[in-house]
């Protein structure tokens, strides 16, 4: 299965701030995450013929998951017509050994091989098929995507923190409110968490076409959090030093902004994109299963959140297990996305949170719309 020709190399990815990108990157260790060097345009892959319609994919190898969109131009946006998703844990032990084991290699490379049969099968015509954090990371990962072009077709970029939050944000901006001048968007991840200060084009300036003002990028995620802190158990006093980790790892971006003083004033929304910000409106709303149409959108306070992160961190594994909206796959993982939310809630007491079951794969598939659809 063909998905067409890369118009950039594999290892792209734009930076609007490169020099914020270079200056994130070099407080972490350089063993920790390697550079994403720029590049001028993105790894699109085209195989559109004459007369035939534009179909779309995006692809967001993550950490944790590897989750597809297929979707096609609809209005003056998009209509999804094929989606997929799956745990694979890419990162899993990452963190110990700098490499991507020889499992967790295997259980993605499955994910991926789905993903490009769906491709197939919907003729699709124009993708882009990203990898973030983990592959930002790990030594072996050059060998691992060429094992991945081989075996499926699928050619795939490493993007930088600074692409990956802009792109997460731009698939979150139809839920912003324009009558509320300044947002704080994050998406937690398996191996980062990115966060977007943004300010919205009717007010004050801006600095890219999203509006964002700055982003940064924590080195940590549900994944890495987890297997630093003890794996599937936690007491309360682990899971007070995971949240005032995530705090303190935010300073720096407030000294930077002052956006307590904006918040103090009524100026800021927030609004987050993840598995555990999902996950937590699913069991407040008491969803017997996950339901997107009625999370994504939703609000939660902090309040009703900080009271379902304690609850999840203070009861075993198996209790969370048998809880709807997080089974087996996530039991493991939740707690410590509740610690990074709660963390960035006590940093910034918004009061109330928009949740997104969106983000990453929308923003892509924003980008691919602008090329496809004519020039007003």
């Amino acid at each position: 299965m063909s998905t067409g020709r890369s118009l950039s190399t594999r290892r792209g990815g734009r930076s609007t701030e490169g020099d914020r990108e270079k200056g994130r990157l070099e407080r972490l260790r350089p063993s920790e995450r390697r550079e994403v060097p720029k590049s001028s345009s993105d790894a699109v892959h085209a195989t559109q013929k004459p007369g035939q319609s534009p179909v779309l994919a995006a692809v967001d190898l993550g950490t944790n998951n590897c989750r597809l969109l297929i979707a096609v131009p609809y209005g003056s946006g998009f209509r999804v017509v094929d989606a997929f998703s799956r745990i694979v844990r890419l990162g899993q032990g990452l963190q110990k050994s700098q490499e991507l084991s020889e499992d967790a290699m295997e259980r993605t490379l499955q994910a991926l091989k789905v993903c490009a049969r769906k491709m197939a099968k919907r003729n699709v015509t124009l993708s882009r098929i990203v990898a973030t954090e983990a592959c930002r990371r790990a030594r072996n990962c050059d060998a691992f995507l060429e094992r991945v072009s081989v075996e499926t077709d699928l050619e795939i970029e490493i993007i930088s923190t600074d692409e990956e939050a802009s792109l997460a944000l731009a698939g979150c901006l139809p839920l912003l409110n324009p009558e509320i001048p300044n947002a704080l968007v994050f998406d937690i991840g398996g191996g980062s968490t990115e966060l977007v200060w943004h300010r919205a084009r009717n007010h004050d300036t801006h600095r890219n076409g999203n509006g964002a003002l700055d982003s940064i990028s924590l080195p940590f995620g549900v994944v890495t959090l987890s297997e630093r802190y003890g794996g599937d158990r936690f007491d309360p006093a682990t899971y007070r030093k995971m949240v005032e980790e995530s705090r303190a790892a935010l300073d720096d971006f407030e000294t930077r902004f002052g956006i307590g003083a904006a918040i103090r004033d009524g100026l800021v929304q927030m609004v987050g994109t993840s598995g555990t910000v999902t996950t937590l409106a699913g069991l407040h709303m008491k969803l017997r299963r996950y339901e997107r149409n009625r999370v994504d959108g939703t609000y939660l306070d902090f309040s009703e959140m900080e009271g379902i992160a304690e609850h999840l961190a203070s009861v075993g594994y198996r209790e969370r297990a048998a809880m709807p909206c997080i089974g087996s796959e996530r039991a493991d993982l939740v707690v410590a996305g509740c610690a990074i939310l709660q963390g960035i809630c006590e940093r910034w007491p918004v009061g109330r949170l928009r949740v997104a079951d969106r983000g990453l794969r929308e923003g892509i598939l924003v980008d691919l719309l602008q090329r496809v659809l004519p020039a007003e």
